[in-house]
């Protein structure tokens, strides 16, 4: 299946499950080697499999003294390798694929979708956001026969990405959340980063769906990019809309009609994005036969992967945590929800870096500048990348802005300003480690 060879051990050795980590190796697993700049996995194939692991996929020698019976397939490169195991079970499966990708939102609406979705089949979905070429085989290879509906997010930062991932998972749904500036360093231009995300429908087959926000500057070219049927959602237009909003401490209400039919919800998640993130994974569960009634019942349930803007309180300040990741477009949004909710004391933003904008950073450092001034009583900017947006916000009038060197500074700052009563967002590039302001905020 990987089209390595058989080195030592059995053919017949029952694998329970993939792992590339050997901090995370259980009884039964087949270890898989991979590199990176820092790395190099085939250090740790004796480590692998003094924690119980019965094989390894490596592309190096293999280590003496590994326990009898041990298991060796040796390929020319363990990610092609990996990237083979998991196409030939990806063909075993009988799901029904429902692949992500998106500018924003990949990972709230995979995890919405699941939610959804799993209110009526057993689903499996991609832990966190292992999206890449190296998480969405892990996330194939995680899914059991017994599977009835797969929830796969796929991500990109180059052209040419987008594509290979979607053939192996050969989805019959397709989600894209939209198109906005997240990778423009690395692809130039929104008008190339729609046709990257484009490319996931270009896999459906002609009798699957596409999924796309009616609002996507993008949707007519995304439209002409398959012959599947197009779905949208929306809050003005749309084949499902959202309609009646109403923002409060406890998440957002909301009723849902359109195509298949019309009911109130709740989503127990701030945010109208959050809200349109929501459609598509109801669009999704539509699609797939559940009514809209239950697909409503299971938003109320959801709960989103860790640092996607989670609510909690703290010294009785209600906290934003929007902490994974950023661009101009998640930062307008983050500002806009934290700006939406019933006001109690102060808004208050702490806002780190947002990486790969290249030569279109200072606009978007600008532009994110300009409405924290309009919607926030107070900003808080950590390290020099992010002192753009205090410029900004300074220079539209805005007096309560501090410009912090790092994290430890802004925890401290933070920590001698906020009162009960006050709202927090804090959000930053994954890179910021913006989630190290939390910890320290006491």
């Amino acid at each position: 299946m990987s089209g390595a060879s058989i080195l030592a051990g059995h053919p017949d050795t029952k694998v329970l499950r993939v792992c590339k980590d050997t901090r995370e190796i259980r009884e039964g697993d087949l270890y898989v080697t991979l590199r990176g700049e820092n790395f190099d996995g085939n250090r740790f194939i004796e480590e692998a499999a003094s924690k119980g692991a019965v094989a390894t996929l490596c592309d190096s020698e293999a280590p003496t003294g590994l326990p009898q019976g041990f298991g060796v397939l040796s390929t020319p490169d363990a990610l092609t390798g990996l990237t083979h195991l998991a196409s030939a079970w990806r063909a075993q499966l009988k799901l029904r694929p429902v692949v992500v990708t998106g500018s924003s939102g990949k990972t709230s609406t995979k995890d919405f979708t699941a939610s959804v979705l799993s209110s009526k089949f057993r689903t499996t979905a991609t832990v966190g956001n292992l999206n890449n070429q190296i998480g969405l085989p892990l996330s194939i290879l995680a899914a059991d026969l017994e599977d009835e509906v797969a929830v796969w997010e796929i991500g990109m930062n180059h052209r040419g990405e987008i594509a290979p991932l979607a053939g192996l998972a050969r989805p019959e749904i397709a989600i894209i959340t939209g198109v906005g500036t997240a990778h423009i360093e690395h692809l130039g231009s929104l008008e190339e980063i729609a046709r990257e995300k484009g490319d996931l429908l270009e896999k459906l087959p002609i009798s699957g769906y596409g999924v796309i926000s009616a609002e996507c500057a993008f949707a007519s070219e995304l439209r002409s990019r398959t012959t599947a049927r197009i779905l949208e959602v929306g809050f003005q237009s749309g084949d499902l809309r959202a309609v009646n909003l109403v923002h409060g401490s406890d998440g957002s209400r909301f009723v849902i009609e359109g195509e298949f039919g019309r009911v109130e919800a709740h989503l127990p998640v701030p945010g109208r994005h959050m809200v349109g993130n929501a459609l598509l994974a109801v669009a999704a569960g539509s699609l797939c036969g559940i009514p809209l009634e239950e697909c409503a019942a299971a938003l109320s349930l959801i709960k989103l992967t860790k640092g996607r803007l989670s609510q909690s309180m703290k010294r009785g300040v209600t906290i934003l945590d929007d902490t994974y990741n950023a661009n101009p477009d998640s930062m307008l949004a983050a500002l806009e929800t934290l700006f939406s909710l019933p006001k109690v004391g102060r808004k208050v933003a702490v806002l780190g870096k947002m990486g790969e904008l290249g030569a279109h950073a200072a606009a978007g450092y600008a532009e994110v500048g300009e409405r924290a001034a309009r919607l926030l009583d107070t900003l808080i900017t950590v390290g020099p990348e992010a002192a753009a947006i205090a410029e900004a916000a300074t220079a539209k009038g805005m007096s309560d802005v501090r410009v912090t060197r790092d994290n430890t500074a802004a925890a401290a700052l933070l920590s001698s300003l906020v009162h009960s009563g006050d709202q927090i967002l804090l959000k930053a590039s994954r890179s910021a480690r913006m989630e190290e302001v939390l910890l320290q905020f006491i």
